[in-house]
């Protein structure tokens, strides 16, 4: 019997990733860049035993069966044709955040997995490897790999497809609120929403303008330019969803709160409040700002209606093995 651990967290992507070019390894349509997510985080056991006649999974302390079992049990195939072991394996995972919800919980779930599973298996990855294979059980888990804030390029293939570091957790003193306007998990959930990109008529356009969302992004966060930052981190948001809005059939993830939280944000701004939102495929919203508006800015997302709490986090480092 072979048990590791490891931990990782969730990121937000302020350039978004959404469609792929290839479904099956999750080579995605066009690059992102995110921030890992500290007071976020998956904590995953997994235990390799000859004795087990199956994969199981154990989420939350509650065992899983159907879909989500058979998403890890083929993650876990992989690692095993990998280190050419047979054995199945048990895998216990639990989080502090909602799942399912527009946090990226898959990101911190395959992340965390990647790096106990081949451990686990004694396989040694460096981490771009590490990175390109969390992206075949989650293609933003390839962000939550490397820490601070990450860009994960495209690639055009399995070998060049993988996330790395453009500035360590300490580089910039960001907090991202977030917004929590509803903990029910999502009727469609992104695997599927990746698969319907390319029906929305905006999709192509979206992916010809991200090249320049990537300058423009990274170097707002290399330089700590919030307004910069603030202006293509809310446009590239948009642009998702209005792609989201307009796939066959049509993804609407917002609610009625998530809507004043956007206007409420922008009033913020003009008011001086150095602030932007962001929303990944979930009604939630993670409202940025600098680490010394955080207290300011929860007490005004508190005050919407709709808005059942707020959490904070400042940017993450990377996966880790624990003991």
């Amino acid at each position: 019997m072979t048990e590791l651990t490891a931990t990782a967290h969730p990121n937000i992507a302020y350039i978004k990733y959404w469609g792929n070019r290839d479904q099956e390894l999750r080579i995605p349509a066009n690059g992102s860049i995110s921030m890992n997510l500290a007071a976020l985080f998956t904590r995953t056991q997994v235990i390799f035993d000859e004795s087990f006649e199956a994969d199981q999974l154990i989420l939350n302390g509650e065992p899983v069966t159907g879909a989500g079992l058979q998403r890890v049990s083929d993650f876990l195939a992989l690692v095993r044709q990998i280190s050419g072991m047979g054995e199945f394996a048990r895998v216990e995972s639990e989080n502090n955040f909602p799942m399912g919800t527009g946090i990226a919980s898959s990101a911190s779930a395959f992340a965390a997995l990647s790096l106990a599973a081949s451990a686990a298996a004694g396989i040694t990855l460096d981490e771009k490897d590490l990175s390109r294979l969390a992206r075949c059980g989650s293609g933003s888990a390839s962000r939550s790999v490397p820490g601070g804030f990450v860009e994960w390029q495209a690639g055009d293939s399995d070998a060049n497809s993988y996330a790395y570091s453009i500035a360590p957790p300490e580089h910039w003193e960001l907090a991202d609120c977030v917004a929590i306007v509803s903990q029910e998990h999502k009727a469609t959930g992104s695997v599927e929403g990746h698969a319907i990109a390319d029906t929305s008529p905006l999709q192509a356009m979206r992916i010809e303008q991200v090249p320049s969302h990537m300058k423009s992004c990274r170097e707002a966060i290399i330089q700590r330019d919030f307004a910069a930052f603030a202006e293509i981190t809310e446009h590239d948001c948009n642009m998702m969803h209005a792609v989201m809005m307009t796939s066959n059939p049509s993804l609407i993830y917002w609610q009625p709160p998530t809507l004043a939280i956007m206007q409420a944000v922008h009033s913020w701004r003009k008011n001086g409040i150095p602030v932007c939102y962001t929303i990944d495929a979930g009604p939630n919203v993670h409202v940025i700002c600098e680490n010394s508006h955080q207290e300011q800015v929860k007490a005004l997302l508190k005050d919407i209606p709709g808005v059942l709490k707020v959490m904070l986090s400042g940017p993450g480092g990377p996966a880790l093995l624990i003991e």
